[in-house]
């Protein structure tokens, strides 16, 4: 049960589901550029480009649930002086 009122905890298997998931994406896009038949500076700037584009959407998402918590209005800690 939750302390705080209104917030949602993720479950370990969602969690550890969404660890997975994403490993397995990264690994298949790591393999894929290494696989492909092109030149080196052509995969070296494949896996630079997926490297930004993973470093963007943690960024985004994390500007997203900043906002989220922030319109929810302050939140109530029971260890908080008043």
């Amino acid at each position: 049960m939750s302390d705080t009122p209104g917030k949602q905890q993720n479950t370990a298997a969602f969690y550890g589901q969404a660890v997975a998931s994403f490993a397995v994406a990264m690994a298949a896009t790591a393999t894929g550029i290494y696989q492909l038949s092109a030149d080196a500076w052509v995969r070296g700037f494949l896996a630079i480009a997926v490297l930004y584009l993973v470093t963007s959407s943690f960024t985004l998402a994390k500007v997203i649930r900043d906002r989220q918590e922030g319109a929810a209005g302050p939140s109530y800690t029971p260890f908080e002086k008043h």
